[in-house]
């Protein structure tokens, strides 16, 4: 099924053409100026450039052409040459119908439907989630589905950091503490227990000191190496307590995301790729890609259309060890070898725009991957606090992302509880759906590469730009069509048939906004196109809602497609929210 703005362009172009003039000019958008028309369409002013002559002269030729249409129901040349329209009431009408009987409201898949390679989230084995990791993990997420709904195969990995410095410090940290534990004795050959001899909240805590001793102390720090270079070697006690570690963290990782309704295909981590380094370093070494410079390995990515310093891509260091453009590298080869896939999408903070470029540059430069294969890195800003920095606890600490969940959920609740009267069992599972709405929405809804200002308020608010008053919408429109059903109706057999009031109008003209907004959603991969989308519908349906008369409407037919109307509305939001991550409950 076309898109409105391509059907409403097809007669436009149609009516240049009939003109004398280039169809081209004839591409129609969505007007700027509601206040005077619904659409307009500006070509009359580029071709009067080229053809020397008054742009108002093209227009009203074009205009006299379109008098007699039946997409549109009004259609004015207006000085100095645009062309404002309005869309016949019996048109639209007929279109939204047609987007009610199909499964994707006129939506069609991509033609070459894509494997999309996913890289989000990227927490730090044995540290809490905190706050940082929440736009990653929202943002990646529903990329992933917007691709899924596009039609797309979709691979989604954690990547996880699981194999650098932080294991060596919280495995001498752990030496010191608990000597005894066989995971230090070289001469052990007996199997390792099973249990971990340290819980998640353990991890947590011996990270951070670690950490903080290491910087204050050389020794510890050398003895740290040591214990990294064990664990990478392959000593089998170290391997042993590495397992121990992932184990426990990955599975209170896997908890919380879950709560945020985050998922991943794969939970991968550096340490899957280590192996295969070297190998890929000969390569890069024979195939006369890589060079010494200034004692490191690096790999040339400047190009000649630069215009700003682009440094080489570092495989190795002086010393020979590794970093992340090293692991990043060969995680993009052991995909490609593996699943082969058309693109490769990563979030990570914006900060990394950069190093990003100099990775795909170097992967393109050496064939790790092939020309074809696409490449993106999605930079998201930062979450800030009402001061404009980054978003922190009261007494200046990084607050884990558990704690801010759980301060949204008891705040939705709180809301919940004092304006309605429900079971307290309920209350916490509607709280915790709205809770999770209110986050992911609040986060969504700005751009990407934009920083926000963390508002509970606003989140968590059932009016306004929030998704509460999303989730509020849907739950109104269940409601109407429950009392409908109610009646002994079916809504299955009401039609949408006509036109009959202005918001009825609007409501419509938004719901066919739908599939441009889903393509331009993945175009850009930015959800936040969505929100923007369904926020407007929202608008849309209340304006009705508040106008029409629906339960009480006494013409059976006019009542029908009343109801057939907000029951896609209904549906397409619900659709829509699916994208982002979130579900409505049946009340609030």
């Amino acid at each position: 099924m076309k898109k409105i703005l391509e059907l409403i362009s097809e007669e436009v172009m149609s009516a240049f053409e009939k003109a004398g003039y280039d169809k081209a000019a004839g591409k129609v958008s969505v007007s700027n100026r509601p206040d005077l028309c619904e659409y307009q369409c500006n070509g009359a002013m580029a071709l009067a450039k080229a053809l020397k002559t008054a742009p108002i002269n093209i227009a009203g030729a074009v205009a006299e052409n379109l008098k007699d249409s039946k997409v549109f129901s009004e259609v004015n040349a207006v000085m100095p040459g645009f062309i404002n329209l309005n869309i016949n009431p019996d048109f639209l009408s007929q279109y939204v119908a047609e987007m009610s009987g199909d499964d994707k409201f006129g939506f069609e898949p991509a033609a070459k439907p894509l494997k999309i390679m996913l890289d989000y989230g990227g927490p730090n084995v044995a540290k809490a989630l905190h706050v940082g990791h929440l736009r990653s993990g929202v943002i990646g997420d529903a990329i992933n589905r917007i691709c899924k709904y596009m039609g797309h195969e979709t691979i989604s990995d954690i990547h996880l950091g699981d194999w650098g410095t932080p294991m060596g410090l919280i495995m001498h940290e752990l030496s010191l503490r608990k000597p005894n534990l066989p995971y230090f004795d070289d001469s052990y050959t007996g199997e390792y227990p099973s249990e971990p001899p340290f819980t998640v909240a353990d991890l947590e805590e011996i990270y951070p000191t670690a950490s903080k001793k290491s910087k204050e102390d050389e020794e510890y720090k050398a003895k740290a190496q040591e214990a990294t270079f064990k664990l990478q070697s392959g000593v089998r006690g170290y391997r042993a307590l590495w397992n121990h570690i992932i184990n426990v963290s990955v599975t209170d990782m896997r908890r919380i995301y879950d709560k945020l309704g985050v998922h991943f295909d794969l939970w991968n981590g550096e340490s899957s790729v280590h192996d295969v380094i070297p190998g890929m370093v000969k390569y890069m070494k024979d195939g006369g890609y890589a060079y010494i410079s200034e004692g490191a390995l690096v790999v040339d990515v400047k190009e000649d259309t630069d215009t700003k310093e682009m440094p080489p891509c570092i495989i190795l260091k002086s010393d020979g060890a590794s970093l992340y453009n090293t692991t990043d590298l060969a995680t993009i080869m052991v995909r490609k070898e593996k699943y082969n896939p058309d693109r490769f999408i990563y979030l990570t903070d914006k900060r990394q725009d950069l190093y990003f470029e100099q990775v795909f540059r170097c992967a393109h430069k050496t064939k790790l991957v092939s020309e074809d294969t696409n490449l993106a890195h999605v930079g998201f800003g930062t979450m800030n606090g009402k001061d404009g920095k980054p978003f922190k606890t009261r007494d200046g600490g990084v607050m884990r992302l558990e704690s801010l969940m759980n301060d949204i959920n008891e705040a939705t609740y709180a809301k919940i509880k004092e304006n309605r009267d429900m079971s307290e069992e309920d209350a916490k599972r509607i709280s915790e759906i709205v809770g999770r709405a209110a986050l992911r929405y609040g986060d969504l809804s700005n751009i990407p590469a934009k920083d926000y200002i963390f508002d509970m308020d606003r989140f968590i608010s059932f009016e306004g730009n929030s998704g509460p008053y999303i989730l509020y919408t849907i739950v109104r429109i269940k409601s109407i069509l429950e009392k409908f059903v109610q009646t002994g109706k079916k809504v299955e057999d009401c039609v949408i048939s006509g036109i009959d009031n202005a918001s009825e109008k609007e409501l419509m003209k938004e719901l066919t906004y739908f599939s441009q907004t889903i393509e331009s959603a993945y175009e850009e991969l930015a959800p936040s196109k969505i929100c923007a989308f369904i926020y407007d519908l929202a608008n849309a349906f209340n304006s009705f809602y508040h106008e029409t008369k629906i339960l009480s409407e006494e013409d059976a037919a006019k009542q029908g497609s009343y109801i057939a109307l907000i029951n896609l509305t209904k549906k397409v939001l619900e659709t829509c929210i699916g994208m982002l991550g979130f579900e409505a409950p049946e009340r609030m």
